[in-house]
């Protein structure tokens, strides 16, 4: 037999009060309060896409270089990166970061046009160049003049010929910081995007330019110049001195360089492995 149910379940509402659907009247006082938000909300979502935008897009001409200039200050009284101390390699360190984040579309390939030609070395915490300085400072008669790049790749795809150039001299004995050149040459390939593997191949030093005292005593003005003399002189001129750095029986020393940015001007580079980066500027062609 089935069971009656009770009265007061069957007066139940089958429809509970908050489903049943609101008035007019308040359809119309949420429909402002609604648009209100959506206007609310809407600086919020340009803050954000412009929050979320890549770097690119703010990076202008401008911008660009601004960060370039911060940088260039930064290690103008460095001596190159000789005299430095840990606040103001970390300072460094940091500007060089912001420029290469302006070059840091790892899809953009090597532009070897633009890297063809000479560039001069403002700024490295490479030891292997910090050493030269030091010799410098450590021993009065020698001086280290500028240091360059030459990179010689204009009409090539995959590579081409780096040449570090440094001139130096002895006091009294050559011309002042350019007295001659330690040439060192190498051949580099391009491995991937940014980065280049360089063999050396030589070691020369050449361009020898004797001082005036030195000259006066080979060949002193009052007195006119003899054969010897003369030849001596010419010896001293054409003079260069080479030890290649690879053959047939021993493997050419190399190492990879992560080119960080490049533009028309400006070239960093960090060495991959022996650590230290390099700041260089463009320069006049080398004669």
């Amino acid at each position: 037999m089935a069971l009656a149910a009770p009265s007061s379940l069957r007066r139940l509402p089958t429809t509970p009060p908050q489903a049943r659907s609101p008035p007019a009247a308040s359809l119309r006082c949420s429909r402002p309060m609604r648009e209100r938000r959506l206007r609310l909300r809407q600086p919020l979502v340009a803050a954000a896409a412009a929050a979320a935008a890549p770097l690119a897009a703010s990076s202008s001409p401008a911008d660009t270089e601004r960060r370039k200039h911060e940088l260039l200050r930064l290690v103008q009284e460095t001596r190159r990166g000789f005299a430095t101390g840990p606040e103001q390699r970390a300072a460094i360190e940091e500007a060089v970061v912001a420029v290469e984040e302006l070059g840091a579309g790892e899809g953009v390939p090597l532009d070897l046009a633009a890297l063809d030609g000479t560039w001069r070395l403002c700024y490295t915490s490479a030891s292997d160049v910090l050493v030269l300085f030091e010799a410098a400072e450590r021993l009065p008669l020698l001086q280290v003049g500028q240091i360059y790049q030459k990179f010689e790749c204009k009409d090539q795809s995959d590579g081409g010929i780096v040449r570090n150039v440094v001139r130096w001299s002895i006091k009294n004995l050559l011309e002042d910081q350019e007295g001659a050149t330690l040439l060192v040459s190498a051949k580099f390939d391009v491995l991937s995007k940014r980065n280049i593997f360089l063999q050396f191949e030589e070691v020369a030093v050449e361009n020898i330019k004797i001082s005036e005292q030195l000259q006066a005593l080979i060949a002193p003005a009052i007195l006119p110049r003899s054969f010897l003399s003369l030849q001596i002189l010419q010896f001293i001129k054409t003079f260069r001195a080479q030890v290649p750095v690879s053959g047939p029986e021993r493997r050419s020393p190399g190492g990879l360089y992560y080119l960080s940015y490049l533009d028309c001007d400006m070239l960093l580079g960090r060495s991959v492995g022996g650590g230290g980066v390099f700041i260089f500027t463009r320069a006049q062609p080398l004669l």
